[in-house]
């Protein structure tokens, strides 16, 4: 009997218990043989339902390579998934408590939110701007004075507009909509002027919308917003092994495929097509990869 493939097959076995040891994730992971998903319900081309119901999108594409190499790891090809809808409320605290093992959303990482939760490195690069009526056009952040302007309660863009109206003097009134959609509606209605949020999600939400050449997206930008998917503080080596997958997304060219199917090509379930090449800011990331908060890294 040749024993060595016995031999190594143990020795990988054991090597996914040894890790699944030293990371908290892994091991509750393995334990119960479920890893749990946060996605979100409309967050085109990113993290949304489809017409059957099922989370899909560039950010849930990219959080399936992540199980790829769990179940790899953990040498557990059956491993089951199971999915959480969250907002942007409910996002940060269902990861930081431990609901939920992977954030595959449109999550901005900065310093604020690292206090609770960890990132990956970046998996996209957008800036918060503001969309408008052309009837009303809101083209720089001056164009806001005086008027109502909205954002989604637990955003950055909430947060930009609160800082420029308290440090620029900005004088507008600042709505704090429930969620995307009810924020666009605001606007879709005349309740407010404006709706900030990032740049790639207003194009997704304008591309849907009844009457898409109705509205503009202002050419000043809040911020820029660096997307990274959210996971626990307290497990560095779930994190590495994450970014690992990332990385390793980045290296093969695999993540210009992946690119052009969700930003440059019909996309699930109308067939809007974003057109949105990859930036350059982008380009740098998928060839220097980086889990850096800090905006001026992406300038």
């Amino acid at each position: 009997m040749n024993v060595k493939p016995l031999l190594a097959l143990w020795c990988v076995a054991a090597l996914g218990l040894a890790q699944a040891q030293q990371s908290p994730t892994l091991r509750k992971i393995r334990e119960a043989g479920v890893i749990t998903i946060a996605y979100r319900e409309s967050s085109v081309p990113f993290s949304y339902l489809d017409d059957a119901q099922r989370p899909v999108g560039y950010s849930m594409a990219i959080c399936d390579r992540i199980v790829d190499a769990v179940k790899a790891r953990l040498q557990l090809p059956d491993l089951e998934r199971r999915y959480v809808a969250v907002t942007s409320a409910t996002r940060v605290p269902l990861v930081a408590n431990g609901t939920v093992d992977l954030e595959c959303g449109v999550t901005t990482n900065n310093v604020e939110r690292q206090r609770q939760v960890a990132f990956t490195v970046t998996t996209y690069v957008a800036a918060s701007r503001l969309v408008s009526k052309k009837t009303a056009p809101i083209v720089r952040l001056e164009d806001m004075r005086g008027k109502v302007v909205t954002s989604t309660v637990g955003t950055t863009s909430l947060r930009h507009l609160q800082e420029l109206y308290a440090s620029r003097g900005l004088t507008m009134t600042i709505l704090a909509a429930r969620d995307d959609p009810d924020a666009f509606r605001l606007v879709e209605t005349d309740r407010a002027a404006g709706y900030a949020m990032d740049d790639v999600l207003l194009a997704a939400t304008v591309a849907r919308s009844r009457q898409p050449g109705d509205y503009l997206i202002s050419e000043d930008a809040l911020s820029v917003e660096p997307y990274g998917i959210m996971l626990s503080k307290e497990d560095r080596a779930f994190k590495r092994l994450a970014d690992d997958a990332i990385v390793a997304l980045f290296k093969s060219g695999d993540i210009h495929k992946l690119y052009r199917r969700w930003f440059e090509s019909p996309i699930p379930p109308n067939g809007i097509n974003l057109s949105l090449p990859m930036s350059a800011a982008m380009r740098r990331v998928v060839e220097h990869p980086t889990d850096s908060p800090d905006p001026a890294t992406y300038r």
